[in-house]
C-alpha cells in the first residue's frame, strides 16, 4: 500500500505539503482489522485515531446507526481532540485495512501542524 498516496487521497490530508504529508505517513501504523471486529466503544478512553485504506466501518451512537463509512473516511478524533471518551461505537463491516495514529503520535502532529487541527475540528463538526 503507498500510504502517502492513500493519505493525499484523503480531504483531511489531501492539501498538505510533501514533507507534512510524509510526516503523517511515518506516524501511521497500517493494520488490518478483520469484519465483526469493534474497533472503538462508546464511552471508552480514546486512544488512536483511524484512516480508512479499504473497508467499511459501521458507527453507531446509544444504539442507533449514525452512518457508514469507506475508504478515506477517518474516526476517532474527536476523543483526541476534546481528551472525552469515545463518542460512537464503530464495528468493521467488512475486513478493514487502516492506518491507526496513536494519541501521542497524533498530539504531536496536531502541535507541529495547527491548520491540521482545525481542518480535523470542522471536518468532524
Amino acid at each position: 500500500m503507498d500510504k502517502i498516496a492513500l493519505l493525499r487521497s484523503v480531504p483531511l490530508f489531501a492539501d498538505l505539503d510533501s514533507q507534512s504529508l510524509d510526516a503523517v505517513g511515518v506516524l501511521a501504523r497500517e493494520v488490518d482489522v478483520p469484519a465483526g471486529h469493534i474497533l472503538m466503544l462508546e464511552g471508552e478512553p480514546g486512544d488512536s485515531f483511524y484512516v480508512i485504506a479499504d473497508g467499511t466501518i459501521h458507527v453507531e451512537r446509544s444504539g442507533s446507526a449514525v452512518r457508514s463509512m469507506s475508504t478515506g473516511g477517518f474516526l476517532g478524533e474527536i476523543s483526541l481532540l476534546e481528551g472525552g471518551p469515545r463518542t460512537a461505537t464503530a464495528t468493521c463491516v467488512s475486513d478493514c485495512t487502516l492506518l491507526k495514529i496513536e494519541r501521542h503520535e497524533f498530539e504531536r502532529l496536531v502541535a507541529t501542524m495547527p491548520h491540521l487541527e482545525r481542518r480535523i475540528r470542522a471536518a468532524a463538526a
